[in-house]
């Protein structure tokens, strides 16, 4: 029988503080991405909005934001940014860019655990801020928006849970 989608509870705190937040950032990502199963891709791009926000566009935009706090700011490489990550191109599927922010995320716990140190501060950084603020903004933007897609899912199909 398959699991039901509010079975889901949020993880239970892990060996140290990286590793918590890291795996509450994982059950995040989990649910945003959980929210485009079973939708076709015309769906995942609809807009029900007036902002225009869909829910292939909020899983573009988690993406970015992984790549500029983790890898930009917090590691100082050099990579490329989407200007406007919310907007859903002819080029992006449901499958790509799920792929991209699963490789986004990867990284993102790669570097996280290679830091080691929570206080360790931003390679572009300004005011004191350290990869444990890093983590705790990304965290945030990821409730933040997971929440938008419960909102944008229930309108497109009526689908509630986590």
């Amino acid at each position: 029988m398959p699991e039901h989608p509010d079975a889901r509870n949020a993880p239970a705190i892990v060996d140290g503080e990286i590793e918590t937040q890291l795996a509450f950032l994982g059950y995040l990502r989990q649910s945003v991405t959980r929210k485009l199963v079973g939708l076709t891709e015309e769906q995942a791009r609809r807009a029900l909005v007036p902002s225009g926000t869909s829910l292939l566009g909020l899983v573009k935009h988690l993406t970015e934001v992984e790549i500029y706090w983790i890898q930009r700011r917090f590691s100082g490489l050099d990579v490329d940014l989407d200007t406007d990550a919310f907007t859903v191109t002819d080029d992006d599927t449901v499958a790509a860019v799920v792929d991209a922010y699963d490789r986004a995320a990867a990284r993102t716990d790669e570097i996280a655990r290679t830091a080691a140190d929570p206080d360790r501060p931003l390679a572009r950084g300004t005011q004191g801020l350290t990869l444990r603020w890093v983590l705790v903004h990304v965290t945030e933007e990821t409730a933040r928006h997971a929440g938008h897609a419960d909102i944008v899912r229930e309108l497109i199909d009526g689908a509630t849970g986590r």
